[in-house]
């Protein structure tokens, strides 16, 4: 009888374990993710233009957002606005620079959730090697399988959010050019346990050939 007592706890303990660690990787996928910029051309219209994610992760708990982390690069060289001199101009030194700072980095620090599926994101956004505070209000879509992945499951979110510009070292032109830039993220990431593993890995040997 004593056994008996003592093995049941523990076998529902054992049971309940799976259900309690929902905390999932994933890594995000970088041709079903977007960012989208737009910023006031001298009054005239709001062009838009469009990033590459190089590569990323996210942990995510559908019941307990506030374990979720989110760290992605994003492809400075890559902006697009469907022409190539604006292309130049954007990536060129007095925006983006992006041969000297190939990437724009954004770790987060904390999530809030909010009604529904809505929720902020807040963390730190690296540009031009200038390091600032920033908050991403956020909408959880939905999260499955999916047969146009090979039945992998995929996590989906879309976010918009503004950021100042100049105080990323971008001033220049600031009454042709609008000095608060509109993003637009539409993110989808795979289920991927390995996923912070690898893009650790992989930004350690990307930063050790950059050294060379």
């Amino acid at each position: 009888m004593w056994k008996s007592s003592r093995l049941l706890p523990l076998l529902l303990l054992a049971l309940a374990a799976p259900a309690m660690a929902r905390t999932l990787d994933y890594r995000v996928d970088p041709v079903h993710t977007q960012v989208l910029f737009s910023a006031d051309h001298d009054g005239y219209s709001q062009p838009v233009g469009r990033m590459k994610v190089k590569a990323g992760w996210l942990q995510f708990d559908e019941d307990d957002w506030r374990t979720a982390k989110v760290v992605i690069d994003v492809d400075t060289g890559s902006a697009d606005l469907g022409d190539r001199e604006w292309d130049d101009a954007v990536t060129g030194k007095r925006f983006l620079d992006a041969r000297e700072f190939p990437l724009a980095h954004f770790e987060s620090t904390s999530v809030e959730k909010g009604d529904g599926n809505h929720g902020t994101l807040h963390g730190q956004l690296t540009l031009r090697d200038v390091t600032r505070e920033v908050e991403i209000p956020f909408t959880f879509n939905r999260a499955g399988a999916t047969i146009f992945a090979g039945m992998q499951t995929l996590a989906g979110f879309s976010a918009h959010a503004t950021i100042d510009r100049t105080q990323f070292g971008m001033t220049a032109f600031p009454k042709a050019v609008g000095t608060q830039v509109s993003l637009r993220l539409e993110v989808e990431a795979i289920l991927d346990q390995d996923a912070q593993k690898n893009y650790e890995s992989q930004r350690k040997a990307d930063h050790a050939a950059a050294q060379h």
